[in-house]
């Protein structure tokens, strides 16, 4: 009677064994099952940036013939970047615009100053943060993590520049330039003075102000036309 008890006492646990063990299977099928379906619903979701490099713009504005110049400019852009920025496109329903886009662009962001290249493109990616420009959020903050070889920089510049650790040179640079960008009607003396005393010349802060009155112009338009970026922008330099 002892062993009889013994006997169907481990045939109950080993019962209750292949129940937990049939349950636990099917558990785990479940939560296989789901992993697979979420796997698949994500491989059919059309990427964020899908369409990007073909819809360029909201507005039907067909391009019209490139002048020798921007023909010319244009295959610089492919041979140097590997692609023609979208913003080219966007203007190039009218080669006057372009044209005068371009040299303004080549002039502020290219030609010499007391600005460096990568200052002038913080400057860009801090105005646009504070617009909320997709365009040039996503184009200028490829720019600052190529020039500064450091990923998070450009992360920071686009989040908040302010929780970036940045010198007070460029912490007053960029204080000044969304300043101007937010409130314009408040940019007085001390905030000049509090340029020259970060080590700015008075051509510096003009090219400052420059270059964030320029990307505040062209925030606005790419806002207003819903202009999308190159889809490459979004890997470079990460």
């Amino acid at each position: 009677m002892h062993y009889r008890k013994i006997y169907n006492a481990s045939m109950t646990e080993a019962a209750e064994r292949r129940r937990d063990m049939r349950a636990h299977g099917a558990k785990t099928a479940g939560r296989n099952g789901k992993r697979a379906a979420a796997a698949t619903a994500a491989a059919a979701r059309p990427g964020a940036a899908a369409g990007d490099d073909t819809a360029i713009t909201a507005l039907s504005l067909p391009p019209a013939p490139l002048s020798a110049e921007m023909e010319a400019y244009f295959a610089k852009c492919r041979e140097k970047l590997g692609f023609v920025p979208n913003v080219l496109k966007a203007y190039a329903f009218d080669t006057a615009k372009l044209s005068a886009f371009v040299a303004m662009y080549n002039d502020l962001m290219l030609a010499p100053s007391g600005l460096s290249k990568l200052e002038r493109e913080m400057i860009a990616v801090a105005v646009s943060a504070q617009n909320r420009c997709y365009y040039c959020l996503v184009a200028h903050g490829a720019a600052v993590r190529a020039l500064s070889g450091d990923p998070v920089l450009g992360e920071l510049m686009a989040m908040n520049f302010r929780a970036a650790r940045l010198s007070k040179r460029e912490r007053a640079m960029l204080d000044f330039a969304v300043k101007l960008t937010a409130e314009p009607w408040r940019v007085e003396e001390a905030d000049r003075k509090a340029l020259r005393r970060a080590g700015f010349a008075d051509r510096d802060i003009w090219d400052i102000a420059a270059v964030a009155g320029f990307f505040n112009m062209t925030n606005r338009v790419a806002s207003a036309t819903d202009m999308r970026p190159n889809s490459v922008y979004h890997a470079q330099s990460r």
